[in-house]
This record gives C-alpha cells, sequence and structure tokens, in this order.
C-alpha cells in the first residue's frame, strides 16, 4: 500500500507533518539509505524509511530481547536511572514497554513489546511461564533453605506463601532459581526469608525463551516468529 513519506513518518512517530517536513529540510530523514527532502515521495512496506539515523516501523506490532545491563531501570518513571528502553534504536508506534520488569541492579533478559496481549500472555501468572534467574548469594545455601525455597516460603507483608521454586545450586554461593509467580522483588524476599541475601541476579529465561548467548549487556534483537508464537499459543 503506498502513501506519502511525509504522512508515513508522522504515524510513526508522531510528530505534526510541519515538524516533519522541518526534519526534511534539515536533512534528517532517509529512504532506503538516501537522504530526502521532498514529503510527497510515495513508499510502501518495502521500503526502509529512517529518521534520525533509526529505522521507522509504523503501527506494526514490534517484540524485542534485550540483555539488560545493570543500572537501567525497565519504564521510564524512574529519573534517577536510565531506562532500558532507550537503548532500543528502532522508532515503534505504539511505543514499546517491558514484559516483565527488572530492578536497575538485575541484570539479563528483559523482554520488550508493543502488543499489549502478546505482554499479557508473558506476565500473567495464569499462564504459569517459568522465570530463570542465576542467583549469586552473600553466604553459602543451607540445605534447609533449599528445601524451604522449594516448598514455598511466606514472605514479609504476604498473605500467602510463594508457589514452590526449581532450585538449582550452580557453586558454593549461586543457584538458578525458577519461579512461576512475579510478586514484586520476589527472588530478593524469597532469598531472604530463608536468612540469606541477593549480591547479584541475572535472569536467563522467561517461557522457552532464553537470552541470545550472543548479546552483550545493552544489545537487542528481534525475536524469531517462532519465538513470539510460543506466548501467543500458551
Amino acid at each position: 500500500m503506498l502513501q506519502r513519506l511525509d504522512k508515513f513518518v508522522s504515524h510513526a512517530t508522531g510528530l505534526p507533518r510541519s515538524e516533519v517536513k522541518r526534519r526534511l529540510n534539515h536533512k534528517q530523514i532517509s529512504l532506503n539509505g538516501q537522504i530526502v527532502t521532498q514529503g510527497k515521495i510515495s513508499v510502501s512496506d518495502k521500503d526502509t524509511i529512517t529518521f534520525e539515523g533509526k529505522e521507522l516501523h509504523l503501527s506494526l506490532p514490534g517484540y524485542f530481547m534485550l540483555n539488560k545491563p545493570a543500572g537501567y531501570t525497565s519504564t521510564r518513571e524512574d529519573a534517577n536511572h536510565p531506562s532500558a528502553l532507550d537503548l532500543i534504536e528502532e522508532f515503534c508506534n505504539p511505543a514499546l514497554h517491558a514484559a516483565g520488569r527488572l530492578d536497575a541492579d538485575t541484570t539479563g533478559l528483559l523482554l520488550l513489546t508493543n502488543d499489549g496481549q502478546w505482554s499479557h500472555q508473558v506476565t500473567s501468572p495464569r499462564h504459569h511461564q517459568h522465570k530463570i534467574y542465576l542467583t549469586t548469594l552473600a553466604e553459602p545455601l543451607t540445605e534447609q533453605a533449599l528445601r524451604l525455597l522449594s516448598e514455598g516460603v511466606m514472605l514479609r507483608g504476604e498473605e500467602t506463601p510463594t508457589l514452590p521454586a526449581q532450585v538449582e545450586r550452580v557453586d558454593e554461593q549461586i543457584i538458578r532459581l525458577s519461579i512461576i509467580e512475579g510478586r514484586y522483588h520476589q527472588v530478593k524476599r524469597m532469598v531472604a526469608a530463608v536468612g540469606n541475601k541477593v549480591t547479584a541476579l541475572h535472569r536467563e529465561q522467561i517461557g522457552t525463551i532464553s537470552l541470545d548467548g550472543n548479546l552483550q549487556p545493552g544489545e537487542y534483537r528481534r525475536l524469531s516468529d517462532q519465538e513470539v508464537s510460543a506466548f501467543l499459543s500458551s
């Protein structure tokens, strides 16, 4: 389907047409790798359009995997930390959000999308998506603590215990913890409930999607069709 370039850019970025015209005049928009200055050019979904060096996507669902570095939040609501959302160098309309947040000091797999239904499939407890965390502890985990985590523990301020977790010893002070709930700071609070403390937390997997080992901290890639559909069919 053909449409005018300036209209496409306006819809994809949310900028008024007058501002798009100004950006065209300032040579900030390119079409298939070439700078363009005329907004009346016709474009189709086969064309590659970039704005300020970032590829534009119009009203299409976007699905990304990010290896979140420490120090970044999963939202835009924290004035004290940069947002992991800004690491995605593509415009998406609607805007992206995190499907399952991570604390600023937690690293690893962060799924980002603008598809609300898909996000719900990822995060809703009723879909029982396992979330796996490589968890570094302040002290070695005792056998009693391991048993308690595996059975479910009562968290401070809660009225019901957590569901049983799957716990794998990796090293003396490192465990791999798998949970299906998403309570506030759940892993840290679970470990605290058995008398220990988390010193580093890294999410490795959500459902069937594992963090791509080729992604360095701060790097991302689009999810494959198979990865996306794994949640839609769950």
